[in-house]
């Protein structure tokens, strides 16, 4: 064969799907994040307070058990929107540490060392890499959020019956919804920390920070122009506004789901727009 015969040709022979070129990262990241302790340890507190709610719809749907007490224990023990809102405020916090243990790890190191034009030189694209490393997120925070939500919901169906779910089914929905935005806002903030600090501890503690630093500027616009439109500035009030209209509950003061919707959007595209910028194949240097 010619020399100019055994020339660069481009690569014709059959090709793994996109969806599984997209889940190696995910696959092999989900394998690191298992084998640590402390992400462990985070899970396994995470789960006690879902016991705990579990072990009050048991009781809940047992009124043997509790006979013979006021009505304010009856209203108490109640399955309702309330219910719902104070498991997801609590869960919530458990996913934000979550994201500040398992998100720095991320695109850090591979920023650090030069990865990216090895990514990109295969059939991924830019937006596949962002997506893989929002699956690592999505299931290492699904694992404190919507999966025991939902578990507790089909918990709460099974011992009430389908008259229940009749009524309440918004329920679901308001918790699978709710926990998908509160997710993807908290894995947003991590990736755009972990690309941009390489200090696994620091871009962990900023995780942590961006969310305390807006909510105390969300109380300093409230005091200093005596406004209530600065909850939406603070994405934990946010969130809780938006989930209170998906669980069918009263709204509280300040701005509306609407409102809140628009501003997290808003901060949700800048961290993108921000992590895509740092995502570069290439570098040049000056």
């Amino acid at each position: 064969m010619a020399v100019y015969k055994r020339g660069y040709q481009r690569y014709q022979g059959p090709r793994t799907s996109h969806l599984s070129r997209i889940m190696v990262m995910p696959r092999f990241s989900w394998q690191r994040l298992m084998g640590m302790k402390i992400t462990i340890v985070v899970l396994a507190v995470s789960m006690v307070w879902p016991l705990m709610c579990a072990a009050f719809i048991y009781v809940a749907n047992h009124a043997e058990l509790w006979q013979g007490m006021g009505g304010d224990m009856v209203r108490f023990l109640n399955i309702n929107g309330r219910f719902f809102e104070v498991f997801m405020n609590t869960q919530a916090v458990f996913a934000m540490i979550l994201a500040a243990v398992a998100g720095p790890g991320l695109i850090a190191p591979d920023l650090a060392n030069n990865a990216l034009p090895l990514y990109f030189s295969r059939p991924l694209t830019r937006g596949d890499y962002i997506i893989s490393r929002l699956l690592v997120l999505l299931g290492m925070l699904s694992l404190v959020t919507m999966i025991p939500a939902l578990l507790l919901f089909v918990m709460q169906v099974g011992l009430a019956g389908w008259g229940w779910l009749a009524d309440h089914w918004i329920y679901a929905w308001g918790v699978f919804g709710g926990f998908a935005l509160w997710i993807a806002i908290v894995s947003l903030v991590a990736m755009a920390c972990s690309a941009y600090v390489k200090w696994r501890v620091i871009a962990g503690a900023l995780v942590l920070a961006f969310f305390t630093i807006l909510a105390g500027a969300a109380s300093i616009m409230n005091a200093v122009f005596r406004v209530d439109w600065g909850r939406a500035v603070n994405p934990a009030l946010a969130m809780n506004q938006i989930w209170r209209s998906m669980l069918d509950m009263e709204p509280l003061e300040g701005p509306g789901a609407w409102a809140c919707s628009m501003v997290l959007v808003l901060m949700g595209l800048t961290l993108l727009a921000a992590l895509t910028r740092k995502l570069r194949p290439v570098e040049v240097v000056k």
